[in-house]
């Protein structure tokens, strides 16, 4: 993966206690201010490399749902997996996790993958313009909530 953006976040909690948490796709709702709740997609119900699963998003008045594929795990280090829509990967999102004297340091990644044909249609759907600098904010907010949860 070759990111367009990382946010990095300091938080006071164990790397198992982070990776459980972000692995836990039905919290993702908690951390995000755009996914408002994931659930397994049918036959999955654990993060493991090939399991699937449906982020429902809003923005606003804007709904949409999104299937995700984890294509990377490694227990308490990373965990990676490419957004999809009618097969075609248009995003790739993750995590890494690296231990510190305090807790550890969690990376989030993200890269898109979205044609420049297809990005008219995409801002219709969620209304977002500059997808850029409003998923580097969700980012920096998602680590945000995700720490104040875990550090409380």
């Amino acid at each position: 993966m070759t990111p367009d953006i990382e946010v990095s976040r300091d938080i006071a909690a164990s790397p198992e206690a982070v990776f459980a948490a972000i692995t836990d796709i039905t919290r993702m709702g908690e951390w995000s201010p755009e996914t408002r709740r994931a659930e397994w997609n049918e036959g999955f119900d654990q993060a493991e490399v090939g399991a699937q699963y449906t982020g429902h998003n809003q923005n606003g008045e804007k709904e949409w749902s999104i299937m995700a594929t984890i294509v990377e795990l490694v227990p308490s280090e990373r965990f990676f997996f490419d957004c999809s829509s009618r097969d075609f990967v248009f995003a790739k999102w993750g995590y890494a996790i690296e231990p510190t004297a305090t807790g550890c340091l969690v990376t989030e990644y993200a890269q898109d993958l979205r044609p420049e044909a297809s990005k008219a249609r995409s801002e219709s759907i969620s209304g977002v313009a500059d997808r850029l600098s409003h998923n580097r904010a969700g980012m920096e907010a998602t680590l945000e909530r995700l720490a104040a949860a875990l550090e409380s």
